[in-house]
Parts: C-alpha cells; structure tokens; sequence
C-alpha cells in the first residue's frame, strides 16, 4: 500500500493557496488542488496500516472518529499512487456521494485518525480526495447517475443540503420520481449559503446539482414548507417524504442590549453576503465596510465570518474564545486517534494577521452584556477576561472591559429544527431536533422520515451524507412493503 517508507521520504504538503494579502481582495477560491505528481507523491505516504483507523466511522462523545461514510481511503491513496485515478474515482463514489463537497469543506476526521498522526504529519487525505474529483471532472469522468426504470411512486425530500441530496440521488437511482423542496432561490442549503465562496465555489456545488437535475431530479426553490405547500398537498402527492432541513435555528445570547441595531446573527450575514455574489439580492443590510467588529464563538462558522468581514472592508475584527489558548504542539500525540487540542490558525485568521500584524481571536472571554448608544446601536461589548488555573480551567473576576463594536456577529451554534417545520408536518421532537432512530429514520407521523442534522443535531457534512444515504435505503424498504402488502 503506498511506497515502501515513502512516509519516511515524503513530507506532509498543503493544497496550493493564492498569496494571502492578495486573496482578501475578492470571494473568489483561494485554494487548488494537487498537480497530479504531488498527489502521487501524497499517496505514496499511505502506509500498509493493520488497522485502518482513517475509515472507522465512529462517534463518541462529541468527537468524530475517522470517516463516517466508510471512504476505502487506503485503497484510493494507493490508486492514486499508482496513477490510476479513474479507478480511484470510482472508488471513492462507492461511499460518497458527493466528494466534490466533502473534498473542499470537510474538517477531515480521517486524517486526525490517521495512524502517522502518533508522531508526524497524517496522510493528505482531504486534499487527495479533492484532487480525485477535481481530475474526474476535468476528464468527464462525473455522470448523471441514471436509473435503470422508473417506479410509479414520488418521494419529497425537504431540505436541499447534503442530506437532502444524498438522499434524493440515492433514491433517484432506485427509479423513484424524486422531487426536492428548498426555501431558498438556489438549492444547496448551506453549502451554498452558508459557506462562503472562497471556501466552497457555487460553481462546485451547481455543477454537482446540474448533473442531478440531468438524472431526473426536481428542484422546487422558493417554496417554503407550511407556507407555500401544506402537509395536506404533501401527503396528497408523495408516497414518502423525507425532513433533511438541517438545524437552522441558531443558538442566540439573550444578554441586556441584545435587541440593539447591529447585532445579528452569524448565518445572517453570510447567506446575505451569498445572495449578493449570486445576484439575488442588490441591497446589503449587514455590512462590515470600515466597522469594529465582533464576533462571538470559536467555530468554523466565526472563522468564516472573519474571513468575509476581511473581504467586506471592516476597520478591525475580535473574535471572542470563552476558552483558553491551547498550546501549539505536544511532544506526543496522546490524543490518537482522536484529533489533537492544538492551537489551529483557519484561513481566516492567517488572512487577518497578514492584514493587520495580529492574530483576530481573543482567549478566555466572557460576554456580559451589549453597550448600546442613545440611538440603540452597538457600541461595544462589556465582557469579562477569564484567567487560567492550575487545573488548566478558566475563572473570571468582577472585572469588565468594553471592547469596541460597530458591528457583533453571534456565531455559537445551532440549537435544533426550527419550530415552523415541525408545526407545520406535526413532526415530534426532542431537545429541538426531529425523533427519528437510525434503524429506519421514520417519525412519528407515517410515510415520513427525517435525518441529517435535523435529526442528530448541528454536525459535519460527512454525517449529513451518510444519514441521507442509509434513509434513502429505509424508504425504498417502506416503499416496497407497502407495494405488496
């Protein structure tokens, strides 16, 4: 598997990136994919590991261990080391249906997972897999998976994100008539609104939902589930139908002047800044053009708000981490084959300290409340600076700072499905997400399903794809029975 020792010969090499002052000068990718020789090269680093960890699939606790959708990684790293990337290609579509995303944004718990990841640099998974697709569609290796018939029953699917899709590809397939409900004008859910262009291209994501439409799958955008189309007509058109809207309502931070102008919700300020690249929108209501702003919460998202802020003008950025600095690198990896708790520098943050000469994240702080002006907007955020202990946790003391804020954008997560869908197709829910078990995905109400983070809860991309393959497969087996019964 892989070149004998080539993890000892070959280092660990990054995807190629545009220079980082230049980039933040438009949405544009600022990443590419390997040349062909430094995949190979890349692939040669696989070992002919005893136990794959990369392809374990498990989660535990809230940690993901190695690849949920099951990727024969090893098998495909060898492949493309050998040169042969259709057959890779072909591979690595066997488990995942779209590489095309998990390639460009997957946070990569495989490569954390990685065996080499004891004590050097893991394999290059991500960036192998992105080079596979990108070489796949290069060459028109990607096709419209066709069904061999047509069966005469209709399945809904609501919710266009990878969940959705995966589960109306898969079910396409099976000849099922499939049609997708999406609030918005394009479809793609987040992966088209809610991850900015630079990240994930709209081109990667509707090149893939062209090759769908081609397959026979219907897109119906604009069209709000309880609003435009009730459970009634649902019912009355579908044989089954299956809930993949994902966890949109976002977790807020009801402190004193949260209801002060300028303060908004992180997704908010990313979908508006979508609408507008995409032309859907010519009025921008959320802008960071020479403001102070703020940003509260650690994750992909906050990162993703930074590097749009950056690109939108703003005069400065804080990014608030109520936790403290980890630390850079551990002599061992005692982690494994979890990921490490090193201290990580996204794109964003390597993009505003090129800029600017600091990094944006601040460690250890707490909000307490908004400062709002006579006129209700946001002038700044009184917050408390934790201080570490010897225990490695963090306390704080009576002491407030008031950081300036002409803008605060909440980005802390996601609590659940909205209320709206779940009231309006009497879906039971628990904890704000849809009850639905992973041995048939079925909810309380018949011939309807639910998975994706509506079901588990804000996840990975990953997970999505892997809950609208298997759902797709309780369907059929619901769609069958009730055939012959």
């Amino acid at each position: 598997m892989g070149e004998f020792k080539g993890f000892m010969k070959y280092p660990k090499r990054k995807l190629d990136e545009l220079p980082l002052t230049d980039r933040i000068a438009n949405f544009e990718p600022y990443q590419s994919r390997f040349t062909n020789g430094d995949a190979q090269q890349q692939g040669a680093r696989c070992m002919d590991c005893g136990t794959p960890f990369c392809q374990t699939g498990v989660q535990i606790e809230r940690e993901t261990l190695g690849c949920p959708l099951g990727n024969y990684i090893p098998e495909w790293n060898d492949l493309v080391y050998r040169g042969d990337f259709k057959t890779a290609f072909e591979r690595l579509s066997e488990t995942n249906n779209f590489p095309d995303f998990t390639g460009y944004v997957c946070p990569a718990p495989c490569e954390a997972s990685c065996v080499m990841k004891i004590n050097r640099d893991a394999v290059a998974i991500k960036g192998i897999e992105r080079t596979i697709i990108d070489e796949a569609f290069e060459n028109d290796w990607v096709k419209p998976r066709m069904p061999h018939a047509r069966i005469d029953q209709k399945v809904a699917i609501i919710g266009s994100g990878p969940a959705g899709l995966a589960a109306a590809e898969e079910l396409n397939a099976l000849g099922y008539s499939v049609g997708i409900f999406e609030k918005q004008a394009q479809p793609g859910g987040l992966l088209t609104y809610g991850i900015p262009n630079m990240k994930l291209g709209k081109d990667v994501v509707f090149r893939r939902i062209d090759l769908m439409k081609e397959a026979g799958i219907h897109f119906y955008c604009n069209v709000e589930i309880g609003k435009d189309m009730t459970k009634e007509e649902l019912d009355r058109t579908y044989d089954a139908i299956v809930v993949c809207t994902g966890a949109e309502k976002p977790r807020d931070l009801p402190l004193e002047g949260r209801m002060g102008l300028g303060i908004h919700f992180a997704m908010d300020y990313l979908t508006e800044q979508t609408q507008l690249l995409l032309g859907e929108t010519s009025q921008q209501t959320i802008s960071a053009k020479g403001k102070n702003v703020v940003v509260i919460g650690d994750g992909d998202t906050g990162a993703d708000c930074v590097a749009t802020a950056l690109r939108d003008g703003c005069k400065s950025v804080v990014q608030f981490n109520r936790k403290a600095k980890k630390p850079e690198r551990f002599e061992m990896n005692y982690s494994w084959p979890f990921p490490e708790p090193v201290l990580k520098k996204d794109y964003a943050h390597q993009e505003y300290e090129a800029k600017f000469g600091v990094e944006p994240r601040a460690y250890g702080i707490q909000t307490m409340r908004f400062d709002i002006d006579d006129m209700f907007h946001v002038r700044g955020i009184y917050a408390q600076v934790q201080r570490d202990q010897a225990d490695g946790s963090l306390v704080g003391d009576d002491r407030e700072i008031l950081i300036p804020a002409d803008l605060v954008l909440l980005a802390i997560g996601f609590e659940g499905v909205t209320s709206q869908i779940t009231q309006a197709l009497d879906l039971k829910v628990n904890r704000q997400k849809i009850v639905a078990n992973t041995q048939d995905y079925k909810t309380n109400q018949a011939k309807y399903f639910a998975a994706g983070d509506a079901r588990r809860g804000q996840s990975l991309v990953v997970w999505a794809i892997k809950e609208g393959r298997e759902v797709a497969v309780s369907v059929h087996e619901h769609l069958k029975r009730k055939t012959f019964v």
